[in-house]
């Protein structure tokens, strides 16, 4: 059964960046929905990824969880990460518990994938690590 108040999906940009879309209420009923997509997301370091954000109305701290989740992956793996467009609500609540120290972020998916789409050894692209 798929729940009406969230939607997580997956799609390679042609840029070469793979952007999950997380739209909708992302709490303890639905971070699965997140979690199934980031998990059959390929990670490495020729393969980033950005989370678009710019839908998300509501995260709770199980949301955050996966979005913390993720970036250990990230971290791990050596794939660049970024948070796309978070809202200022969420954005709040990232610098309050301390997770904008801990996340990259950029204010458009388009920004971030500005950023991401960078040939490797340019020096654009940021290590899964870099606060922005």
């Amino acid at each position: 059964m798929t729940d009406r108040t969230f939607t997580a999906s997956r799609l390679r940009h042609p840029a070469g960046v793979d952007v999950l879309s997380a739209i909708g209420e992302l709490d303890q009923h639905t971070a699965p929905q997140l979690t199934r997509a980031v998990e059959a997301t390929p990670f490495g370091p020729d393969n980033p990824v950005v989370i678009d954000l710019s839908g998300l109305t509501y995260c709770d701290s199980t949301g955050i969880t996966v979005l913390v989740v993720t970036h250990n992956r990230a971290l791990s793996t050596g794939t660049p990460f970024v948070l796309a467009a978070p809202n200022s609500d969420l954005m709040r609540v990232f610098h309050i518990v301390g997770l904008d120290q801990l996340f990259t972020f950029r204010p458009t998916l388009d920004s971030a994938l500005d950023l991401l789409a960078s040939p490797p050894g340019a020096g654009a692209r940021p290590p899964a690590h870099e606060v922005r």
